[in-house]
């Protein structure tokens, strides 16, 4: 049998995407292992949607990530959904098997991995969690399916944050409530866990809260990417807090989805260096 030119096709739906850096981690993944695979970051207008899903699958595609603002729209075109995923509301990795759709959520995975690995215990944790988006949905839900006792959903949209406050209620084991982020927001001196699950950090901004009411025994968590080391994170920091930034969530998230779409085990600390080397982290 001659050579093989072919590459396995996987990828990242979104827009704006330009600057998603998931290809960094995976084509380092894939080069690692001596993998015949090509990662490709495409934009995906919104009336487009439905025939990129289908284009996976036209095309062998071994999957494809979703990234906004379609993690919701996507669910329709799916012939699966993953049980915990359907509760989210939100898909972001989908792989093919036997040319059917299957759409996991691995970005509250990929959060929740980060803590387990360090030895966090999340079981009866406090949680504080700022926003109710795709993002704050997923790591809500796992958190709650890992055990923690209670989480304040903060929200500038009563809409959305009650929304969610109510699933998690009726959905999964933990007490949950909703607070209106109209004001610069306290933390109760009670809270275990703060996550910031907005996008507020990517320009230089921070998240409107009382900075003096994060406490040293807190653990402080962002999920923003780039940069790594927000406002946020340094003000926690100063406080004594202990912090994990999104950049280590976004390896954990994407080893989960290699896994998936090539049934090996991804090499993280690998993807790891790649993306620090690609976004010039420094300790």
């Amino acid at each position: 049998m001659g050579r093989n030119y072919r590459d396995e096709l996987v990828g990242v739906f979104g827009m704006p995407v330009d600057g998603n850096p998931t290809v960094v981690i995976q084509e380092a993944a894939f080069k690692e292992l001596g993998l015949p695979y090509r990662y490709l970051t495409i934009e995906v207008k919104p009336d487009d949607l439905g025939k990129a899903i289908e284009g996976v699958r036209a095309m062998n595609m071994k999957g494809i990530n979703i990234t906004m603002p379609y993690k919701t729209d996507v669910l329709k075109y799916l012939d699966h959904v993953a049980e915990d995923a359907m509760l989210m509301g939100a898909v972001n990795t989908i792989y093919v098997k036997d040319g059917m759709l299957f759409g996991e959520n691995t970005d509250g995975k990929g959060f929740k991995t980060t803590l387990l690995n360090d030895g966090v215990d999340l079981r009866n944790k406090r949680i504080a969690l700022l926003g109710a988006g795709g993002a704050a949905r997923a790591i809500s839900v796992e958190l709650a399916n890992a055990g923690a006792s209670f989480i304040q959903v903060v929200n500038v949209s009563r809409g959305r944050g009650e929304e969610l406050g109510a699933l998690l209620n009726s959905k999964t084991p933990i007490q949950a409530e909703y607070h209106e982020w109209d004001e610069t927001y306290r933390v109760p001196s009670d809270i275990d866990i703060l996550v910031n699950g907005t996008s507020q950090g990517m320009f230089g901004e921070s998240p409107n809260i009382d900075y003096d009411t994060i406490l040293a025994k807190m653990i402080v968590c962002d999920v923003i990417i780039n940069p790594p080391h927000t406002r946020f994170l340094r003000e926690a920091e100063a406080r004594g807090a202990r912090t994990y930034d999104g950049l280590t969530m976004l390896v954990n998230q994407g080893a989960l989805g290699f896994k998936l779409w090539t049934g090996l085990d991804a090499p993280v600390k690998v993807m790891k260096d790649a993306i620090e080397r690609e976004l010039r982290v420094t300790d």
